[in-house]
């Protein structure tokens, strides 16, 4: 959707947001991608058996018997193609077995088979998707999100699951703008995707939204002490580890500091007023459904916040609620949005439905 897009890629530089959570904007990529609008979807055995064919028979491992037993009528198409890349890459499929497999050590760099630049576009993509995927299942997100640059989009059989898991392995490495990139591509580009992905997609681009600038923030803090965890818990305890251990230590030092300054009389968040005037009497912090003055950005802390919190709790028993609550609870939060988030929340709804049986 396209005014789903401006907003997203240009992380609501026009637009104003309410409350402190959307305070703050997300940074504009560095970068523009190619967006397709909507063209990219999942690809058909039809389209994907053939190829293979081609592929294999290019590098003289094709046999016809081997290949009609993998592509048997009910098996997923994805899975029936990683299995026929595998006879002509014998090597793949360990690659993809150790990418799943939680009782093998993950490998801290990306495999030279997928580097290999004199690999077939199709399959190189794919199986570089796959071992992304793979990694975020097992929190293994640096060297999943590694290996998903190396795949082309256009050429995935199943671009949904691939931008969906990068989306997740860069929002778990605190990645915003990373992530809000892979998050617009599956909403926006990827014609098919399931709603099982939009939803949590969409709880994942509200959450970005509430994300601070400011690295002396405790959520943030939280954010890089859960990555410390997660490495340690892949027995990687080496420099990289010991580098978000010290931005720990540092910013809690920072943020302590900040603290024990505004708490002395006279210092920046000081309550008196010195100047005489009335505490709390600044531009934009008056009550949060007046208007804000044109001259003054103001706090944004009227309506249009998104309470995730109670957007989750609705997710978890839609599928138990009558019809006109449903519609009340769709109505309340489209109406509380600003423009550029209605279209986003009203599909976040539609999809709600569908997983739950219900007319969209």
């Amino acid at each position: 959707m396209s005014l789903r897009r401006t907003f997203l890629v240009t992380a609501t530089a026009s637009v104003a947001l309410a409350g402190p959570a959307f305070a703050e904007e997300l940074p504009p990529p560095a970068a523009k991608p190619v967006y397709s609008f909507s063209l990219l979807k999942s690809q058909p055995a039809e389209v994907i058996k053939p190829r293979l064919v081609a592929w294999l028979r290019s590098v003289n491992k094709f046999d016809a018997g081997q290949v009609e037993a993998i592509w048997v009528p009910g098996r997923p198409a994805a899975d029936a193609a990683l299995a026929t890349i595998a006879l002509g890459l014998p090597d793949a499929a360990k690659l993809l077995a150790d990418s799943r497999a939680p009782g093998t050590a993950p490998s801290a760099e990306v495999p030279a088979l997928l580097k290999d630049a004199k690999l077939d576009p199709f399959v190189r993509s794919n199986l570089a998707a796959a071992y992304a995927k793979g990694l975020a299942g097992r929190r293994v997100y640096e060297e999943s999100v590694a290996a998903a640059k190396l795949a082309a989009p256009e050429q995935l059989i199943d671009p949904a699951s691939f931008f969906f898991y990068r989306a997740v392995a860069e929002h778990a490495l605190i990645q915003r703008e990373a992530a809000v990139t892979s998050i617009v591509r599956l909403l926006d580009d990827v014609a098919d995707a399931p709603d099982r992905y939009k939803v949590v997609a969409t709880m994942m681009f509200f959450d970005l939204q509430q994300w601070s600038k400011d690295d002396k923030d405790l959520t943030n803090i939280g954010r890089l002490m859960d990555n410390s965890g997660r490495r340690l818990d892949l027995a990687r305890g080496g420099p990289q580890t010991q580098e978000i251990q010290k931005k720990i230590v540092f910013r809690l030092d920072e943020k302590i500091k900040e603290l024990e300054a505004k708490a002395k009389p006279g210092q920046p968040g000081d309550q008196s007023c010195p100047n005489g005037g009335a505490p709390g009497n600044t531009p934009g912090s008056g009550p949060p459904n007046a208007p804000m003055q044109d001259s003054f950005g103001g706090t944004d802390s009227g309506a249009g916040q998104v309470d995730l919190k109670k957007l989750r709790n609705y997710e978890q028993v839609w599928g138990k609620l009558p019809e006109v609550e449903r519609k009340k609870v769709t109505q309340d939060f489209v109406r509380e949005m600003p423009p550029k988030f209605k279209p986003m929340i009203e599909d976040y709804f539609r999809s709600l439905n569908r997983i739950n049986g219900f007319k969209p």
